[in-house]
């Protein structure tokens, strides 16, 4: 017998119409959970979108969307006041999900890159007595073709050496993707919708521990995200709200292509996995399931790596 939630519950997907927001809406739809779903998507999206939307009607359950502009305060309140009409006493929001893949993708500085792999290429194409040159050929094109166990000894990453990392990127990066989950809890809050055992849950990456050439303002943001999830945490407990953080391992989704080296970032990241493999959207999706069941409730304050033992491989 599949498990179905109460009737009365809601999630509230922020970055909902796609990536891990659309594989959780999905997830959860199955099972009996309400959805509210927030995105920022161009008109000429809206019939995939809305195509979306009805097939997760079509569990049975309620969806409301809006198109809005997550990180202003007047697109919060939009919803704030859209969903609070839908509910009118007879629901609450029992799981907010944060998942916005808004930030600046920029080095600090120009690249001066060390080509460590030419030497190797050199010894190989002599031993297979080819050109330098055709083997370099071979090799980039089968790494771009899908070779990705090449990685190690293709050309490396080209980076944008025309912008760089300002202030004013670090700010609204951080911003959106760092603190802005807790403006949607607080307002929640004080409106009174989240449920009595209610659910904030996050996402971050390796790159909050790592670094990657261009990520350093998401970097700092999943910084941020992690200690104002521990803060509410620990002073949310007492209503009842747990706010937990799930590390994704490296994911095919927009977000990761948007990543300056993300070939190799991908592909570095499935050579080490124990099982071989990128993590899905639905493996993500169904950790978050489990973390709104009832089970789940002395969860609190946590980093959750979904990732298939990606970081320690």
């Amino acid at each position: 017998m599949t498990m179905r939630f109460n009737s009365n519950y809601w999630a509230l997907i922020i970055g909902g119409s796609s990536g891990f927001g659309l594989a959780t809406a999905e997830k959860l739809a199955g099972h009996g959970m309400n959805l509210c779903i927030v995105h920022r998507d161009r008109r000429g999206a809206a019939s995939r979108i809305e195509s979306t939307f009805e097939r997760l009607r079509s569990e049975g359950v309620q969806v409301v969307s809006f198109n809005v502009d997550a990180l202003s305060a007047k697109g919060r309140t939009r919803v704030l006041d859209g969903i609070s009409e839908t509910l009118a006493g007879k629901g609450k929001i029992r799981v907010l999900l944060h998942s916005v893949a808004f930030g600046n993708l920029k080095l600090l500085v120009p690249h001066q890159p060390l080509d460590n792999n030419k030497s190797t290429r050199e010894k190989i194409a002599q031993d297979l007595n080819v050109s330098a040159d055709k083997f370099d050929q071979v090799v980039n094109h089968a790494f771009e073709q899908g070779a990705d166990s090449l990685y190690s000894i293709a050309d490396g990453p080209e980076y944008n050496h025309h912008h760089f990392l300002k202030e004013d990127d670090f700010s609204r990066t951080i911003h959106a993707m760092g603190s802005n989950i807790v403006d949607w809890v607080q307002d929640i809050f004080y409106r009174k919708l989240f449920t009595e055992d209610a659910r904030v849950l996050s996402l971050t990456s390796e790159g909050n521990s790592l670094a990657w050439r261009g990520y350093a303002a998401v970097a700092a943001a999943k910084a941020v995200l992690e200690s104002v999830s521990r803060a509410m945490a620990v002073e949310f407990a007492p209503y009842g709200i747990r706010s937990n953080v799930i590390q994704a391992g490296a994911t095919d989704t927009a977000a990761l292509q948007a990543i300056p080296g993300h070939r190799h970032i991908r592909a570095h990241a499935g050579s080490r996995n124990p099982f071989g493999r990128l993590t899905k959207p639905e493996d993500v999706a169904d950790v978050i399931f489990l973390l709104c069941m009832d089970e789940a409730s002395w969860i609190n304050g946590a980093l959750i790596c979904v990732d298939g033992g990606e970081r320690i491989g």
